[in-house]
């Protein structure tokens, strides 16, 4: 009987060992809203799973840095690895470490260059950039009637996201009812509010005159709200625009300040990722790209999203 006892209980710590899954998770960088919702999202829904462990990194925006970790993490044995791009032109090379050591991995939110040729057990979870851009430029558009100047505040060129929400804003500028808005101004603050704030000041103080800024990303646009406000301009007279839906973009809608923002579900595409890193490494079918998708949000409905994000 002991014998039976022992070996039942054998089995069960066997089957627990079976299960454990340790993930490792190299994010761009930690000293971002959205990457932080994002972040915080995986890690709630891995405490809800059995067995399931997270190694989070931060790579401080350095590619160096976030390759280091992908090896690290490979040396390690994790079962998985799920990587938030620093520079998604590196993401050639983190593709091949992956592959050649036959551990599965994951990108989130920041799409890979090499997306329609990832090799096996290699996948991508985010929403669709060139959806927000559509969504963001089009209601600007309608906010202005269809004409108007229009400054454009850039994601890191590097980015693939910055890049497909930039050409989105274009696509629909060169549209009837939009093509009587000229972009006057394209520059990038690299995702930044203080760089965003700067950006804007310099416009302002060489006399460039716009009515609108189109921002890739939410904390750029709080920047350009700073620094409007700043200079001393009615925020009644502009027509900022962002994407992420953040808590503080949300707060600024809510004072009148940021007229135009896309929901990107960051928690959910910690989710998605996860989930997607978990059933590879089970040898379970994943799609090549999986996508969450893109809401826009204005003071119509900001209700319905300010505890979301």
């Amino acid at each position: 009987m002991k014998k039976l006892i022992l070996g039942a209980a054998m089995s069960v710590l066997l089957s627990t060992a079976a299960h454990a899954e340790t993930v490792g998770v190299s994010m761009a960088l930690f000293d971002d809203n959205f990457l932080t919702v994002l972040r915080n999202g995986m890690q709630d829904y891995a405490k809800t799973l059995d067995g399931v462990t997270l190694q989070v990194e931060d790579a401080q925006n350095d590619v160096a840095k976030q390759q280091s970790q992908i090896q690290n993490f490979i040396a390690a044995g994790v079962d998985a690895i799920i990587v938030n791009p620093v520079d998604t032109d590196a993401t050639v090379a983190m593709s091949k470490i992956a592959a050649d050591a036959g551990i599965p991995l994951v990108y989130v939110n920041r799409e890979p260059v090499n997306v329609n040729e990832l090799p096996d057990k290699q996948s991508f979870v985010a929403s669709e950039e060139i959806v927000a851009g559509t969504l963001e430029a089009k209601e600007v558009c309608r906010l202005l009637g269809g004409k108007g100047k229009a400054v454009v505040m850039m994601g890191e060129l590097s980015n693939q996201g910055a890049r497909m929400r930039t050409k989105a804003v274009h696509d629909v500028v060169a549209t009837d009812e939009c093509k009587g808005i000229e972009i006057v101004e394209e520059q990038t603050a690299n995702w930044q509010r203080t760089q965003g704030a700067d950006l804007v000041t310099n416009w302002l103080s060489s006399g460039l005159e716009f009515t609108a800024v189109i921002a890739n990303n939410d904390e750029m646009a709080i920047g350009a709200v700073q620094a409007l406000k700043a200079a001393g301009k009615d925020m009644k007279d502009y027509v900022v625009a962002g994407v992420d839906a953040t808590q503080d973009a949300l707060a600024a809608m809510e004072a009148g300040d940021l007229d135009v923002t896309v929901f990107q579900n960051a928690a959910g595409q910690g989710k998605g990722a996860l989930d997607a890193a978990l059933k590879i490494a089970k040898g379970e079918a994943v799609e090549k790209k999986v996508y969450i998708p893109f809401e826009l949000v204005t003071p119509e409905n900001l209700k319905d999203y300010q505890s979301k994000n």
